[in-house]
C-alpha cells in the first residue's frame, strides 16, 4: 500500500537505505587494515608482538685511521632544518608518526623522550622510575648475532670477505653506512650489491653512521664534526632520517640496527653531556620512527659512561642496544665496570675489546678491531 504521509514517506527511504547498506558488506572508512607480519622472519627472530600504547679504548680509536688527506667530509651546508643532507633530496624519507605502529619500531625498554627538554626524562629532568633497558629485543623484531665481529674503516672486497669466511673466526662485520663524521667516507666496495653478496656468503652485519660529535669532543681529527648546540634534538632527529635512509639505500630492512657512534667525549662538562645525550635522543626517536632499532657506540670510559649515568638518573630515548670499546682487557659481555650488570639486558651489548690490529685469513690481510657480539644486527633484504 502506497504511503501518502510526507514524514513516513521519508521514514520508509530511510530504513529502505539502512537495509541495504547493512546487506552490501561495505566496510566502515575508519577500519584500518591490519599491518602483515614480516616475512623475512629467521631463527634468530621472534614473531613481533603488538606494540604497548605510546604514552675504554683510547679517545678517537673508533676505527682504524684512514690515510691522511681521506679521513673527513665538510658538513652539509645548512644542517639544521633541512630535511636531508644536500644531494639526497630525491631519496628523502617521508614525514612519519613515531606513535604509528604500522612504521615506528617500539623497545619497551627505552621509551621515547620527550620532545619538550623541560619534561621529566629529558636531559637534567628525572623520570619516575630509571628504566634498565631490558627485554629482549627479538620480541619487537630484531635479528640478534652472538660470536665474534670485525670491524674495519673501509668495507672490504666481496673477495676477502669470501676468503675470511670459515678460516677466520668472525661471523659478522662492522660497516661504516655514513655520517658527515665518517673516517672512510669514500667506501670502494660497500654497495647494495656488497651488502647482498656477503648476506649470501652468511655474513651479518653490524651498521655504524658517524655523525655529528659532541661539543666536547677529545679527539682532534673529530673536533670539526662538533654538533650545533641550538637545536641538538632537532639535528639528532635529521641525521637519524638520514642513517636510515643510507641503510634503505644498502638494502638493509626495517628490523635492521643501526649504531651511532659517538667517539670520546669530556661527558662531566654538563652542558656538553646535555648538548649530545639530547642529540642521541634524537636521533633515536627518528631511527625508532622508521622501524629500525637505535644502537650506540662509544668508549666504556665516556659516552657509555654517560649514558650509564644518564639512565640511573632515569633519561629517557635511550638506545636499545651499546657498543662499548674498552682494549687489552679479556672478551666480556657482562663485565664492563661503567654498566650496570642487569642494564642493556638481554641481546644488547657488543665489547670491542682490541683494536687496530693485522689479520691475515686466506691470503688476505685486513687491518681491523675485534668485537664480542650478542645484539641485533641488519636484516638484509
Amino acid at each position: 500500500m502506497a504511503t501518502t504521509n510526507p514524514m513516513m514517506r521519508r521514514v520508509a527511504l530511510l530504513s529502505a537505505g539502512l537495509a541495504a547498506a547493512l546487506t552490501s558488506g561495505v566496510l566502515p572508512a575508519a577500519g584500518a587494515e591490519p599491518v602483515p607480519a614480516p616475512s623475512n622472519a629467521t631463527a634468530t627472530r621472534r614473531p613481533v608482538s603488538p606494540p604497548p600504547d605510546p604514552g675504554g679504548a683510547p679517545p678517537g680509536s673508533e676505527a682504524p685511521t684512514a690515510p691522511p688527506g681521506t679521513e673527513e667530509t665538510p658538513a652539509p651546508p645548512g644542517t639544521e632544518g633541512t630535511p636531508a643532507p644536500p644531494g639526497t633530496e630525491g631519496t628523502a624519507v617521508p614525514p612519519v608518526d613515531p606513535a604509528d605502529p604500522r612504521t615506528a619500531l617500539t623497545d619497551p625498554g627505552a621509551p621515547d623522550a620527550p620532545a619538550d627538554p623541560n619534561a621529566p626524562g629529558a636531559p637534567g629532568v628525572p623520570a619516575d622510575q630509571p628504566s634498565l633497558v631490558t627485554g629482549d629485543p627479538r620480541d619487537f623484531g630484531a635479528q640478534i648475532f652472538k660470536g665474534d665481529a670485525f670491524d674495519t674503516c673501509q668495507a672490504p672486497s666481496a673477495a676477502t670477505m669470501r676468503a675470511w669466511k670459515g678460516p677466520s673466526p668472525f661471523g659478522a662485520v662492522g660497516v661504516y653506512i655514513g655520517g658527515r663524521g665518517r673516517a672512510c667516507p669514500k667506501q670502494k666496495h660497500l654497495s647494495a650489491e656488497w651488502v647482498t653478496e656477503v648476506d649470501k656468503q652468511g655474513w651479518k652485519l653490524l651498521p655504524v653512521y658517524v655523525g655529528s660529535q659532541a661539543p666536547c669532543v677529545i679527539a682532534k681529527n673529530k673536533q670539526k664534526f662538533r654538533m650545533d648546540t641550538k637545536d641538538p634534538y632537532g639535528l639528532g632527529r635529521q641525521e637519524g632520517q638520514d642513517a636510515v635512509r643510507s641503510a634503505q639505500q644498502l638494502g638493509m630492512a626495517k628490523n635492521s640496527a643501526l649504531y651511532l657512534d659517538m667517539e670520546a667525549y669530556r661527558y662531566k662538562k654538563k652542558s656538553c653531556a646535555n648538548t649530545t645525550l639530547r642529540f642521541i635522543q634524537g636521533w633515536n626517536s627518528a631511527v625508532r620512527a622508521q622501524g629500525y632499532v637505535a644502537g650506540f657506540y662509544s668508549s666504556a670510559n665516556y659516552g657509555i659512561a654517560h649514558l650509564e649515568k644518564a639512565r640511573a638518573a632515569g633519561a629517557r630515548g635511550l638506545p636499545t642496544a651499546v657498543w662499548f670499546a674498552r682494549w687489552h682487557v679479556p672478551a666480556s659481555l657482562d663485565k664492563e665496570r661503567n654498566l650496570n650488570p642487569k642494564a642493556w639486558q638481554p641481546h644488547r651489548r657488543i665489547h670491542q675489546h682490541t683494536g687496530n690490529v693485522k689479520r691475515t685469513y686466506g691470503g688476505h690481510t685486513v687491518t681491523v678491531d675485534h668485537n664480542l657480539v650478542d645484539a641485533p644486527v641488519a636484516v638484509v633484504g
